[in-house]
C-alpha cells in the first residue's frame, strides 16, 4: 500500500519542470489558500495576471524577485517564499551549468578565457538573447527569456560586496564575430570597455595573429572560493564539467598565467576594442 502510494506521487519522466519551481508553486498555493484568496484575487492584489499566478503555482513558470516580495507581503508568508528565490533563479540556467553557477556564487577570484564569444558575465542583454535565439536545437521564447534573465542575474557577481577579482581574456575573434547584427555588436563592445574600467575587472584580448598558444585547447574558467579552494570549469557543446582535482586545476592555472603574458594588456585591449567598434 505504501509503495503504491509513493509511486503515484512520482512525476512522469516527461515532466521537465524544475523541482524547486514545483515546490515553490505548492507553497505559494498553500499560503494563498490559508489567506482565503482565489488565484484571481491574489493576482489582482499583486498586480499580475491570473495566468501567471496559475503557472507559478503549477511550477511551469519561475517567480521573479519582485513577485516573491509582493507575495510575501500580501500573504504574510514569513520569508518562506523569499528564501527559495535564489534556487528558483538558479533553475533558469541550463541544467549542465547549474552546478558551476552555484560554486561561482562563492568566488573571491575568477579567471576566464573565451576564444570565440564574449563571456557570459560581460554580455549585454541583446547579445545574450541573440545567442540563445540562435541555439540549436531551437529554444522556445519562454526558455530564451529565462536563460537571458539568469545570465544577467549572474552578472551581479562583478558588483557584489566583497568584490570578486576578475580577469577575462577574450580572443580577438570574439570581437569581430557579429552576433545579433552590427548595432548589437557596437553596444556590446562599448559595454566591454565600460566593464573593463571597473577596478575589480581586467579585460585582455588575445590577438588572432599570435600563433599557437595554450588557449587553443579551448575555453576555461578558474576560480577560488571563500574557503580558498580552486575550481576549474570547461564547457563545450552544451556540456559542462567542473574540475576539482588539484593537479588538473594547477595545470589550468599554469596555462592561464601563460595566456596573460601573451595577451594584449588592458590598455592595448581597450584601444583594440575601440578600433573594432569604430569599424563595425
Amino acid at each position: 500500500m505504501g509503495t503504491s502510494s509513493r509511486q503515484k506521487k512520482q512525476r512522469p519522466p516527461e515532466d521537465n519542470r524544475p523541482g524547486i519551481w514545483v515546490g515553490y508553486g505548492k507553497l505559494l498555493a498553500l499560503h494563498r489558500d490559508r489567506a482565503g484568496l482565489t488565484q484571481q484575487e491574489l493576482a489582482q492584489a499583486l498586480g499580475y495576471s491570473v495566468e501567471l499566478v496559475a503557472k507559478i503555482e503549477q511550477g511551469r513558470r519561475p517567480a521573479k524577485t519582485a513577485f516573491s516580495e509582493a507575495a510575501e507581503t500580501t500573504l504574510n508568508a514569513g520569508g518562506t517564499l523569499a528564501v527559495l528565490q535564489d534556487d528558483v533563479d538558479l533553475a533558469k540556467l541550463p541544467a549542465f551549468f547549474q552546478d558551476f553557477a552555484l560554486i561561482e556564487t562563492e568566488a573571491i577570484s575568477r579567471y576566464d578565457f573565451e576564444p570565440l564569444l564574449i563571456p557570459g558575465l560581460l554580455q549585454t542583454e541583446e547579445y545574450a538573447r541573440a545567442l540563445f535565439t540562435a541555439h540549436c536545437p531551437t529554444l522556445s521564447d519562454e526558455i530564451i527569456e529565462q536563460h537571458v534573465e539568469a545570465r544577467l542575474g549572474r552578472q551581479k557577481l562583478l558588483t557584489r560586496t566583497p568584490l570578486v577579482e576578475s580577469c577575462f581574456i577574450i580572443g580577438e575573434a570574439a570581437l569581430t564575430t557579429v552576433v545579433g547584427g552590427d548595432e548589437v555588436m557596437r553596444r556590446q563592445l562599448q559595454h566591454l570597455r565600460e566593464q573593463g574600467s571597473m577596478r575589480n575587472v581586467e579585460i585582455q584580448v588575445m590577438p588572432s595573429g599570435l600563433g599557437f598558444h595554450p588557449g587553443h585547447n579551448g575555453s576555461m574558467v578558474v576560480l577560488e572560493t571563500l574557503e580558498h579552494r580552486r575550481i576549474g570549469y570547461i564547457e563545450s557543446q552544451d556540456v559542462g564539467l567542473v574540475i576539482t582535482d588539484p593537479t588538473k586545476v594547477s595545470t589550468f592555472e599554469l596555462r592561464y598565467g601563460k595566456l596573460r603574458t601573451q595577451a594584449l594588456n588592458s590598455e592595448e585591449s581597450a584601444r583594440l576594442m575601440e578600433r573594432v567598434a569604430g569599424e563595425a
